[in-house]
């Protein structure tokens, strides 16, 4: 039985690296995208840009999620439902921009660019 919790931790080990990563690049790719879009004055800079920011807060969710598969210790689940708490604001927030930016585009019109 031993060698099954082993396995467990091993596969919850890898998973966790892997939904951080693709969290990270996710963020990442938004950014990049959000920072072209703003050069090319697109008027949906900023709900393209939270989507990309959203999914990618949604895989560093997940990873938290998992992590507390393997947390031994009490202190060690206080630090992981902070987290998990955090994520969980800074996504709902995202989306409750998400959903105003989708009511109202033309409420946040994107700045000029300088010539």
């Amino acid at each position: 039985m031993d060698w099954i919790h082993t396995i467990l931790e091993g596969l919850v080990s890898v998973s966790i690296v892997l939904f951080e990563l693709i969290g990270v690049l996710v963020i990442l790719a938004a950014g990049i995208r959000g920072a072209v879009n703003y050069v090319s004055a697109n008027p949906l800079t900023r709900l393209n840009l939270a989507k990309g920011m959203a999914m990618g807060l949604e895989f560093k969710l997940g990873s938290e999620i998992l992590r507390t598969v393997v947390v031994r210790e009490f202190s060690e689940i206080l630090i992981v439902a902070g987290i998990i708490a955090l994520r969980s604001a800074l996504t709902f927030l995202i989306h409750w921009e998400i959903k105003n930016e989708e009511a109202h585009p033309q409420e946040h019109p994107e700045k000029p660019r300088p010539v």
